[in-house]
């Protein structure tokens, strides 16, 4: 239920490894303003960088309900539960390889597996490729038979939105809904009105509302109206009956907005929600685990708030 602004007067060294490196695509961005997708997707795939490899965990290709996943299984881990982690990157770029390392460290902290998506992106998929993709692997995992509220979903960036709008998805198609669900700097808002997009834009060295209409355009495809349905912005959805939900965010980026009118639209319809803001971080600042102390200390405060669900 509630909300923490995990406040400080310095972000340490190593956190600024995830600014620089914002910075770095930036210039490369401006530098080459025809960036074709598959540079775009070239370069989203160094967000692997930041995060340093998790010690004893190991990783399997495989395909699961059609979809190309990768496992991610600490040892020791209790295999009959299950993150289902969906990268993000805008619906167009990111991958299982540069989020591997991530869903490795939560699962980790979690003492389960984590299983990465390589849902169809946009814009040769757009909306709602990547639902479909989700709900599969998801309806596979329960045919496998895996307890839905062993389960949860979780994502960063689009792919925060992925996980939020993917237990959505489930409700409609009736389906028993997951335990749990983390969001990681969620992009929510697709018509963009969060105030944070202009307050935080020189604080925040990736995000830009130029980038981000890009990537609507092509999520959505030639249908512009589909910016407002709720499963494309969870904004606007309704959350009766929805699990556990953990948000977080950096206190120096753009998108604070969304995750901040999350936790309120969730805590108004009855969900039981934490929103966590760390003061400075940037985009999806976990990417800093085993790297950064901010980023280590707020997947042991994810880690903590999980084991409450299981009492």
């Amino acid at each position: 239920m509630k909300s923490m602004e995990q406040t400080s007067n310095t972000v340490s060294k190593e956190a600024d490894f995830l600014r620089a490196l914002y910075q770095d695509w930036s210039d490369r961005m401006v530098a080459n303003p025809n960036m074709t997708i598959a540079d775009f997707r070239s370069l989203f795939d160094e967000w692997e960088k930041p995060t340093l490899e998790p010690e004893a965990v190991t990783y399997k290709s495989d395909t699961v309900g059609g979809v190309d996943v990768v496992w991610a299984y600490p040892v020791g881990c209790d295999k009959s539960k299950v993150l289902i982690y969906t990268h993000g990157g805008g619906f167009a770029v990111g991958s299982s390889s540069s989020h591997r390392k991530l869903a490795g460290h939560m699962a980790k902290a979690l003492g389960l597996s984590s299983i990465v998506l390589d849902y169809r992106r946009s814009p040769e998929n757009p909306f709602p490729a990547q639902l479909e993709d989700a709900a599969a692997v998801y309806q596979a995992l329960l045919a496998s038979g895996i307890n839905a509220k062993d389960i949860g979903t979780i994502g960063d960036s689009a792919g925060g939105n992925l996980a939020v709008a993917s237990v959505l998805k489930f409700r409609e198609l009736g389906l028993e809904l997951p335990g749990f669900v983390i969001a990681f700097s969620p992009w929510l808002d697709m018509e963009l009105t969060g105030e944070t997009l202009e307050n935080n834009a020189a604080a925040d060295a990736l995000i830009t509302v130029p980038l981000l209409q890009g990537m609507i355009d092509m999520f959505v495809g030639e249908d512009k109206s589909k910016v407002r349905d709720p499963l494309a912005n969870p904004l606007l959805a309704d959350y009766y009956g929805y699990p556990p939900l953990y948000i977080n965010a950096g206190g120096a980026e753009c998108l604070l907005d969304d995750a901040r009118r999350l936790h309120d639209r969730a805590l108004a319809a009855g969900v039981q929600a934490t929103l966590s803001v760390v003061d400075g971080m940037q985009h999806v600042f976990p990417f800093l685990a085993g790297r950064a102390p901010e980023a280590d200390k707020e997947i042991e405060r994810i880690a903590a708030w999980y084991k409450t669900l299981q009492k």
